[in-house]
């Protein structure tokens, strides 16, 4: 075992790389497969002080006729003071063809969830995408998350295994579509981690959970890395469609990129400030995938979003359990609804999605409920894309929201009842599986009704008369009764809204 030293970034930095706020530091060598047989092992320390970049790079030289690259880390984890962010530090790899920002040569990420990780042609850990270890300059990739005050110091493990490279094994992906009810309403979970990233269920796990929810579609979301998608195709059936995605997980937020083509990697390695947000959105719909901004007022670090809503699809409003935060994401999703009717322009739908990553997160709590032609990946994302959905905490609950004019026109969720302004509408709302909850609807002028609690038998009919001059949307919130006081409850579903007038 050979030992390399990386005593500070600052003295060791060589560049500067295509992606922002990253440095390279110096090369670690091996010898030969013609110098012996057996694996060889290099030992890297360094310490990475505050302000660190976002992504350190240790390139490795990887000389011809090596078979598996192995790699394994340690970091320590000093005490700090409270409220003072400790030690957290991410681990990738991108192979020989480099490190540019959007480029071919990404291997995987496993971020904090793993402590090691290895890959070769036939076979890798989940993060990572197996294939041929060509030789050429490698690059371990760090991402110092956070740093505590005394800096973060590391050790770096890397064996390279010579021998055959073995023969690779072509992905194969889940169909495009399930068996569907034709037109009719579908519900999916669209935000979901395996061990692919850092949840804790396997993919098979996961469809199980996913059929027990009653869903019937899915979409793979893991953190900055599309490994994942050549292990659903046997989990997919006439009951269950499994779309492909990634959670792209920046500095400055975090996006799901929603039923993309099977191999598509998104990069995620900027921050707001660095104009780079609009070129990766584009792809991921080149990719035929949609947009969600994820948790957009989560108060984790990095996870509050920051790059605006202007290249969005839709909105990821709710996010697991119901918390304050949602209530945030909810009233800010409401403002923008607003400023759309005010300024005449196109509108962003809202989602809600689990984020399930481990027991005892519920898959499907919440689900998005989707008004589709049919159970495929095209007219899921129409349906999305078009507002024609609701959000669900559970397969219990459903909600059928309807406004009506005077002449018999009628629209739905995500539609236009194109009346005039004075014309009387009256907004319905048909629920069920929501015992002793209550209705709100809620407008462009804020919430203009609340209905006495439901029968527990949880089945209800809602009825507000209202026109398009004083009520230019309806929405619909289904909330649970409050703890105390003035607070509403915790939401048990909502609508996408109803546009009111001529438009």
């Amino acid at each position: 075992m050979c030992e390399d030293d990386h005593a500070g970034i600052g003295r060791r930095a060589v560049f500067v790389t295509g992606a922002a706020a990253a440095l390279t530091l110096a090369t670690v060598s091996f010898a030969s497969a013609a110098d012996g047989p057996g694996p060889r092992t290099r030992t890297v320390r360094g310490t990475l002080p505050p302000g660190s970049p976002d992504f350190v790079y240790v390139p490795v030289d990887v000389p011809p006729g090596v078979r598996e690259i192995r790699v394994s880390y340690t970091y320590d984890r000093p005490a700090v003071p409270a409220g003072t962010p400790g030690n957290a530090l991410d681990i990738g790899v991108f192979d020989e063809r480099g490190t540019e920002l959007g480029g071919r040569g990404f291997r995987g990420w496993s971020g904090g969830a793993r402590s090691e990780f290895f890959l070769r042609a036939d076979d890798a850990t989940p993060g990572y995408v197996p294939g041929p270890v060509r030789a050429g300059t490698w690059y371990i990739a760090l991402g110092p998350y956070t740093v505590a005050p005394q800096g973060l110091s590391y050790e770096l493990t890397i064996t390279l295994t010579y021998g055959e490279p073995g023969g690779t094994v072509p992905p194969v992906y889940p169909p495009r579509r399930a068996k569907g009810r034709g037109r009719a309403w579908y519900r999916g979970d669209c935000h979901l981690h395996s061990v692919h990233s850092d949840g804790r269920r396997t993919p098979a796990e996961i469809a199980a959970l996913a059929r027990a929810a009653g869903l019937d579609f899915i979409n793979s979301s893991e953190h900055n890395t599309h490994s994942a998608h050549a292990h659903w195709a046997d989990l997919a059936g006439d009951d269950l469609l499994i779309l492909l995605g990634e959670e792209v997980t920046t500095r400055n937020g975090h996006v799901v990129a929603l039923g993309t083509d099977p191999g598509t990697f998104v990069d995620w390695r900027y921050r707001a400030r660095d104009n780079r947000f609009g070129r990766f959105a584009r792809q991921i719909r080149r990719a035929g995938g949609l947009v969600v901004p994820a948790h957009p007022h989560a108060t984790c670090i990095g996870c509050n979003w920051k790059f605006g809503f202007g290249e969005a699809d839709a909105v990821e409003v709710w996010n697991g359990p119901y918390t304050p935060d949602d209530e945030v994401a909810l009233a800010d999703w409401d403002g923008m609804l607003v400023a759309s009717v005010r300024e005449g322009r196109d509108w962003i739908p809202a989602m809600g999605s689990s984020d399930a990553h481990r027991d005892p997160d519920t898959v499907g709590h919440p689900q998005t409920v989707v008004l589709a032609d049919d159970l495929t990946r095209e007219a899921i994302q129409e349906g999305i894309r078009a507002g024609r959905s609701y959000v669900a905490e559970s397969a219990k609950v459903s909600l059928a929201l309807t406004a009506s004019g005077g002449r018999g026109e009628h629209a739905g969720i995500g539609e236009r009842l194109r009346v005039d302004a004075d014309t009387p509408v009256t907004v319905r709302l048909e629920v069920s599986g929501a015992p002793r909850c209550t209705v709100r609807f809620v407008t462009d002028q804020g919430v203009l009704f609340t209905s006495a609690p439901l029968p527990v038998s949880g089945s209800g009919v809602v009825e507000w008369r209202t026109t398009a001059s004083y009520a230019a949307y309806v929405r619909a919130e289904l909330r649970h009764e409050a703890a105390a006081g003035p607070l509403p409850g915790a939401l048990a579903g909502f609508t996408n809204p109803v546009f009111l007038g001529r438009g």
